[in-house]
């Protein structure tokens, strides 16, 4: 019951509070330890609980947060207004080890900057620097976690963090995305924005995922992300691939993810397909 009621306060306050002033409340009032984790190119914002072990480590990866101010001025700072996948993390039912990995340059300005540029937040945010920096941090979670074997769950550009990561790594026993840009390309032609040119495609690199559980949750109301930006890149991937999209009625981009996430993650079509990873 504390527990409940200290998030519900966090809840209250945020509207005083910075972005970053959130989500470390948001985790330190769940119990979780938030630290930076040098790695690779970058400096990442984390989270975790202390003293966790299990065989799989659930990493939720955060979303692109605030790339630009306008449709042409980029944003100085990149730190989500809302960290919902910190927010999916805390969300999820007891019984995993879990674990949190903000985006490059997210909740580490101005204090840890390494690296930071625009463009790691703009074209470049899915660059092959962020994945190796990506990567480098897991391995640093997955050993505090004891863990021989990793979930990744991403929220929106998270989601295409996570299929990249994951074509990297032999250890991925399941990929989850919400409301995830899996297929650039194609995002960006049916939503006529500029390309990523300096980011890697997710929907280039399916083959490399083929064989890993995945599910994709999508919104049936999403304007930012639409179901078929998820079928694309699951067309990509051969007939019988373990993939599956739940498109969830009435949801949007944001709504309502987190306040559903701890029946969204067990529902019938999530559990059977991570099998004994869940």
């Amino acid at each position: 019951m504390k527990k409940v009621i200290a998030v519900l306060m966090t809840f209250i306050v945020s509207g005083c509070a910075s972005p970053r002033e959130t989500a470390t409340a948001l985790a330190r009032d769940s119990g979780w330890q938030w630290s930076i984790v040098s790695a690779g190119k970058f400096d990442l914002a984390s989270a975790e609980p202390e003293g966790q072990h299990a065989q799989t480590l659930w990493v939720y990866l955060e979303g692109d947060g605030v790339a630009y101010l306008s449709p042409t001025r980029p944003s100085s700072d990149p730190t989500p207004d809302d960290p919902v996948a910190l927010r999916l993390a805390l969300a999820q039912p007891p019984g995993s080890a879990i674990a949190y990995l903000a985006r490059p340059c997210q909740y580490t300005l101005p204090g840890h900057n390494r690296g930071c540029t625009q463009g790691y937040w703009t074209s470049a945010r899915y660059a092959p620097e962020v994945i190796d920096s990506t990567n480098l941090a897991i391995d640093a979670m997955k050993a505090n976690a004891g863990a021989s074997h990793v979930v990744l769950v991403g929220y929106s550009g998270g989601g295409a963090v996570a299929v990249l990561t994951a074509t990297r790594r032999k250890d991925v026993a399941g990929i989850i995305t919400v409301a995830a840009n899996l297929d650039l390309a194609y995002w960006a032609r049916r939503n006529g924005l500029t390309p990523l040119a300096d980011s890697l495609d997710p929907a280039n690199f399916a083959g490399a995922v083929a064989t890993i559980p995945q599910i994709h949750f999508t919104g049936a109301q999403d304007k930012v992300v639409a179901t078929d930006v998820v079928q694309a890149f699951v067309d990509k991937l051969p007939a019988r691939a373990p993939v599956r999209i739940v498109e969830v009625p009435g949801f949007t981009h944001t709504c309502c993810w987190v306040e559903t996430w701890n029946g969204l993650v067990i529902r019938p079509e999530v559990k059977p397909a991570l099998g004994q990873q869940y």
